[in-house]
């Protein structure tokens, strides 16, 4: 018996939606990055893009469980000497880009290298409800029912 391998022409790309209005982050995130590295399906190879486009709108509405939204920092460096700068979750989500949280968490989940660069650009975050992807005619996701433990209020 052969072990099968996806080629590109094969991979069959779907647009999904996903509304991110409770939804805890991490659970969140986790389900995306699976999603768009293609592991959800049964033809899913390691160096082929078998992934979906994901749409996730309501970015601003997502859950932090604990203190985490107060406590966890996004750190970065100027390049100067003493130029380290920090920001809250609390502080990005209430900001002007609430989307960047969400963008970063998934970020994080996926392969380093080209290939994740690549399946990171099948995202799309909206913090509002409106979105340009009508014509894609994405199937909707529904996250918050898959598991009790994902929506929080």
């Amino acid at each position: 018996m052969k072990t099968y391998s996806a080629r590109p022409q094969d991979v069959e790309k779907k647009w999904v939606l996903i509304d991110a209005e409770g939804v805890v982050l991490g659970r969140l995130a986790s389900l995306v990055a699976m999603r768009l590295r293609g592991k959800h399906k049964p033809m899913f190879t390691p160096h082929i893009d078998c992934g979906d486009h994901v749409i996730i709108i309501n970015a601003e509405k997502v859950h932090l469980t604990g203190k985490k939204r107060e406590n966890d920092m996004f750190y970065w460096h100027t390049g100067h000497p003493g130029g380290i700068k920090g920001r809250s979750k609390a502080e990005m989500l209430d900001g002007k880009y609430p989307n960047r949280v969400i963008e970063k968490a998934v970020e994080r989940m996926l392969p380093k290298g080209p290939m994740g660069r690549t399946q990171y650009g099948n995202m799309r975050v909206y913090a509002g409800t409106e979105h340009p992807h009508e014509a894609q005619k994405p199937e909707v996701l529904d996250v918050a029912s898959m598991n009790p433990k994902n929506k929080r209020v």
